[in-house]
């Protein structure tokens, strides 16, 4: 499920920096303005872009940070699970072994 997230994560993110490019470009060769105006508008754009990004690399990070932390309390809740089936069953064994080796000594004796 987490797969699917990341991958359509992936290709938002590759189409918005697709989108931008070929915007620029095709901006660039329309451009009414001078170059000075037109590199301005550029410069404003690609800042504007950057800044888009960057949060939205921040949001990514997020999110896999908070997916890490639940893998682990996750994996550390399992961990305690094992170890309490893990006890129970040793305190079976114990008490089965137990009740063997008495009814071992009880036929022996008979």
């Amino acid at each position: 499920m987490s797969n699917n997230n990341s991958h359509s994560g992936f290709a938002f993110f590759s189409g918005m920096v697709i989108g931008a490019a070929f915007g620029a470009i095709v901006g660039l060769l329309y451009a009414p303005e001078s170059g000075e105006e037109t590199r301005k508008k550029v410069a404003d754009k690609t800042k504007e872009l950057s800044d888009e990004l960057l949060d939205q690399f921040d949001d990514l990070k997020e999110n896999v940070n908070k997916i890490l932390e639940d893998v682990k309390q996750t994996g550390s809740e399992l961990v305690e699970d094992v170890k309490k089936v893990g006890s129970e069953v040793l305190e079976d064994v114990k008490k089965t072994g137990t009740s063997v080796i008495e009814d071992v000594k009880k036929a022996s004796k008979a």
